[in-house]
């Protein structure tokens, strides 16, 4: 039987997928094994939910895709993967969770579901509970997520919260399907920048005391307000005895207090935000420690490094480059390359078997290069993942509010914060894919109303957990379901939801995809508002309301999964 891309079983009533695959490809290598025929190599097979309400639970164009192999018109090939599949589905006997099988349109095919399926996934997900939708995918494997990675020159801008926000809640989805995650920041303390910020630093301290002429403000300085205030803070703790010391020997002085000063409010925004790191990696270390060398010489040894006109080069031709890349540069000083490919040496040394960077979308053309430099120390190009953020735009009222970290006009993500909430930042930078542009709206953000895609989602949880109180907490078993109460549309719905979130989340960490959590929240929270608008739970038949209860209940636990994941806040008021 053909290997068919997408094939997994998970446990309990809510791997229909897996389950009508199996049924799919047994007709399907039937009918090719009778009419001699060869499957198309690589051949892939969705199982989708259809758009259209009438058109089933769930459809594939299977017929469509094989009809030319076959030499077979697609409704015809449909009727007759049908006619095997239904008796395939007799053959297996018990309780079949397909009530019927339709063909539609030019030869797609559409499943309905049985009741007894909706309660097998309701089973399902109060059975697990919090483990709903785990799995063991990344098999304890190592896998190491960078992300933000700010120069601490300049406090965080909205830009490297969604950096913060993308790169927690991938982890956090990697470490729920079976990864050993570790979440890494790295201190760019190494560098012309660093020179610049103490700098910039030095001359204000003489500006704020009156001295502009002793220290005038560099031409490529920094510009923001914060600079003074890290000038008025040395004044306050040091007084004015720079004023009488050379420059170059206080320089030292005022490069590591700004930057020590500036990483602390960068630890101290991070924390506030609800993002921690295991490790805080320093730049400059890999040069106190002598990696950078050693990765040299590594990459000599293998073959990848030359020296010519002075300069060690890196042989970026042999990895469709399209020219040769410079290392170490004539004067001795290494170059951006060079520490980089040292420093995912030195993480691939510490025994990860992945690696993620989460990069600005204007270092796109960087990174064939850097999976080059990976390939060149030893490791497949495959075991780095770079995921790129695109920019943030901040709207207010409607208009664009003008941003500029060159002039030093710029958003912070602590006044985000300040303005509309963790819960909201965190669940706005991931409503769209990391490489999208992103409009955030701040005053939607802040707003109490189903308009707000997080308050909606909030709501939601609140909402069952409102239900819940008035029950005193106390959940019917799930022995008091009853299928029949459940086979309406909005309820079909919400379990349907229910059922897809297990895939949804395998698929988001597959393809680094934590966005997708924000999707699966709001269309959960979605139906389920709309299941508890047309159909009343409390005061009904005890088997109405039992049913009832316990779908609300799923419901509940999956919206608080999601939002865990997000870390988000699942409120029981509202």
């Amino acid at each position: 039987m053909p290997q068919f891309e997408g094939y997994t079983e998970s446990s309990g009533g809510s791997s229909i997928e897996g389950y009508l695959k199996k049924i799919l490809s047994g007709a399907v290598e039937d009918i090719a094994t009778e009419k001699g025929k060869t499957l198309p190599g690589g051949l892939i097979f969705e199982i989708e939910r259809p758009k259209r309400e009438g058109q089933g639970d769930r459809a594939t164009s299977v017929a469509l895709q094989l009809s030319k192999a076959f030499g077979i018109p697609p409704r015809d090939l449909a009727a007759e993967i049908v006619s095997r599949a239904e008796k395939k589905l007799k053959e297996s006997g018990g309780d079949a969770p397909i009530d019927k099988i339709e063909i539609a349109g030019p030869g797609f095919i559409n499943f309905f579901l049985s009741k007894n399926w909706l309660c097998g996934v309701l089973r399902d997900v109060l059975d697990r509970r919090d483990a709903y939708g785990a799995s063991d995918a990344g098999k304890g494997r190592r896998i190491q997520v960078e992300f933000v990675s700010a120069n601490p020159t300049g406090p965080l801008h909205i830009g490297h919260g969604r950096g913060a926000a993308v790169g927690d809640v991938l982890a956090n989805l990697l470490a729920f399907t079976g990864w050993k995650v570790e979440r890494e920041y790295y201190i760019n303390d190494a560098g012309l920048q660093m020179e610049i910020l103490g700098r910039s630093t030095q001359a204000r301290y003489f500006e704020v005391l009156g001295k502009p002429e002793m220290a005038p403000f560099p031409g490529d300085g920094y510009k923001g307000d914060y600079i003074a205030d890290l000038a008025r803070s040395v004044i306050a703790a040091e007084g004015e005895r720079f004023l009488s010391m050379p420059l170059a020997e206080s320089l030292p002085w005022f490069r590591r207090f700004a930057g020590d000063t500036i990483l602390g409010e960068i630890k101290t925004d991070l924390a506030n935000f609800g993002v921690k790191f295991d490790v805080w990696f320093s730049e400059s270390s890999l040069y106190t420690r002598g990696l950078v060398p050693q990765a040299m010489e590594h990459l000599k040894k293998r073959g990848y490094a030359f020296e010519a006109d002075g300069a060690l080069w890196f042989k970026a031709s042999d990895f469709e480059d399209e020219k040769d890349r410079v290392l170490i540069r004539t004067s001795g000083v290494p170059t951006y390359f060079a520490s980089d490919i040292a420093y995912h040496k030195e993480k691939f040394d510490r025994g990860f078997d992945r690696v993620v960077d989460i990069w600005g979308a204007d270092h796109h053309g960087y990174v064939p290069r850097m999976k080059a430099g990976v390939e060149a120390i030893g490791r497949s190009p495959d075991d780095l993942d770079v995921l790129l953020l695109q920019f943030v735009n901040l709207v207010r009222d409607g208009v664009q509010v003008a941003m500029s970290t060159r002039s030093g006009q710029f958003i912070t993500l602590r006044d985000v914060v300040d303005e509309a909430g963790v819960d909201a930042t965190r669940y706005f930078f991931l409503t769209r894919r990391s490489d999208s542009q992103l409009d955030f709206d701040l005053e939607l953000a802040k707003r109490q109303s189903n308009d707000n895609p997080v308050y909606y989602v909030q709501y939601a949880h609140a909402r069952i957990c409102s239900i819940m109180r008035e029950r005193e907490g106390k959940i019917p078993a799930v022995s008091e379901l009853n299928a029949d109460v459940l086979d309406v549309e909005e309820a079909r719905k919400v379990v349907n939801c229910l059922a897809l979130f297990p895939q949804e989340i395998e698929n988001a960490s597959a393809e680094l995809a934590p966005h997708a959590i924000t999707t699966c929240a709001y269309s959960l929270a979605g139906f389920f508002h709309s299941f508890y608008n047309t159909n009343r739970i409390l005061g009904e038949a005890p088997d109405v309301e039992a049913t009832r209860l316990l779908l609300a209940e799923a419901v509940r636990i999956v919206l608080h999964r999601c939002l865990s994941l997000l870390g988000v806040s699942a409120p029981e008021r509202m």
